[in-house]
């Protein structure tokens, strides 16, 4: 791995921003053998995949590192302005929202105010963050306006938004089209051959179809996962299983469908509504969807202290930390939304994620006397019979188990451990 500093680099890639979005497509772009600068401002993060390491969890990274390391086309530096040099320019660095539901755009606009000093003519600057619709635009016009210089002749600028699942990059960078929306057709046609090396079918629209496209998709699906915790609710008010519900609604009926409920979070969903709703035509939709989804763990607490009454020096055992199954990922987990739920009720709190150690005890020593447990990430280490016969065996006998996810089987959300105990013996 090299410093900027010990090369003569032209470079046909540069990645603005190391993260799990960047790191990976910089490491798949130079594995195809292009001449890749990364740059970030994070020095550990560098410190790390200098040492040959990744930096997070994600399938087939760590080999595909040592590849790259091997072939010696990626350089790395913590000066953007490093970045001037390449012909193409990728953005990948956080977009997040105001509180008063408005993108973020300080980060890219900073980023391209060290970079346009050094921009050279005729480089393509890419936006895959995800952003707010008119935000490529916003670029392409604060460029011309700070260098003088024509989009679409000088320079050129295009969104090619990132869509690929945490945990499938490996897979998805080849096989999910790839849209490139351009502030003009030459911008469209500049990106589309930089991507293009993936092998994948490449869609071409325009800049603000793309930043729609994107942020709809993260909509789709944070909508989809609040039906099923909204009925999840509506069950409790009713006494009904919410698992029975959605089997009778999905079984052998073509036009079901219904998803399983969960504590649906993580930064791309529980953020990117508010791109549209900035300037939605029906305000508060939206907002409805994320007050479901974020009131699971209040429902939660709500539901153990209807069954148990206070939780003061109660024993809570909170498994998983989180926001996705069987990831390191834990940016905008609602566990922790959780567990600040609890140290309000004045319970005693234990945690337990296999993929964050550090953050976490034992699992045994976690569920052991426990009153109450709840499942909050659904890994797989959960859904495993030994980790509920450990419960089974450690736990108090009265204790009350909460998954929403259904990761122990029991069907249920709220249930005893002589429950689950019969139920598994079944």
């Amino acid at each position: 791995m090299l410093d900027v500093d010990e090369v003569n680099w032209g470079g046909d890639v540069a990645i603005i921003g190391l993260g799990r979005v960047g790191l990976p497509l910089a490491l798949s772009f130079a594995d195809h053998g292009l001449r890749v600068i990364g740059v970030d401002k994070d020095g550990r993060r560098l410190a790390t995949v200098r040492a040959g390491r990744m930096p997070f969890k994600e399938t087939g990274t760590q080999e595909l590192l040592d590849r790259v390391n091997a072939k010696g086309n990626l350089t790395l530096t913590d000066r953007v302005a490093d970045a001037g040099a390449a012909e193409h320019i990728v953005i990948t660095i956080g977009t997040p929202s105001f509180s008063h539901i408005e993108i973020d755009i300080r980060d890219i606009r900073a980023a391209l105010d060290e970079l346009l000093p050094a921009l050279r003519r005729g480089a393509s600057l890419i936006l895959r963050s995800t952003v707010a619709p008119g935000t490529t635009e916003f670029v392409a016009g604060y460029v011309a306006k700070r260098t003088g210089l024509r989009a679409g002749r000088d320079f050129y600028v295009a969104h090619a938004p990132e869509r690929i699942a945490e945990g499938r990059f490996l897979t998805e960078i080849h096989s999910l089209p790839c849209i490139v929306g351009g502030v003009d057709d030459m911008s469209t046609e500049r990106v589309v051959q930089l991507f293009e090396v993936f092998g994948t079918e490449m869609l071409r629209t325009t800049a603000v179809a793309a930043e729609l496209a994107k942020i709809w998709t993260n909509i789709l699906r944070y909508t989809k996962f609040a039906l099923p915790n909204l009925l999840m609710m509506n069950c409790e008010q009713y006494d009904a299983n919410v698992f029975e519900v959605i089997d009778l609604i999905n079984r052998d009926y073509p036009r079901g469908g219904m998803a399983l409920p969960g504590f649906t979070a993580g930064t791309c969903l529980r953020k990117d509504f508010a791109f549209s709703e900035e300037r939605s035509n029906a305000p508060g939709m939206l907002l409805a969807v994320s007050r479901v989804n974020e009131s699971v763990p209040l429902f939660v607490v709500q539901g153990v202290r209807r069954r148990l009454g206070t939780l003061n020096g109660k024993k809570v055992a909170v498994l998983g930390l989180t926001f996705k199954r069987d990831s390191d990922d834990d940016r905008d987990s609602l566990s922790y939304k959780l567990i600040r739920f609890l140290e309000r009720e004045l319970a005693d709190i234990a945690v337990h994620d296999p993929f964050l150690p550090q953050q976490s005890e034992p699992y045994e020593d976690a569920v052991a006397s426990a009153d109450v447990i709840i499942v909050a990430t659904n890994h797989s280490a959960y859904s495993d019979t030994a980790a509920l016969n450990t419960i089974l065996m450690v736990a108090r006998p009265d204790c009350l188990i909460v998954d929403v996810w259904n990761a122990f089987g029991t069907g249920q959300v709220f249930s005893y451990a002589a429950e689950v105990a019969a139920v598994t013996a079944a």
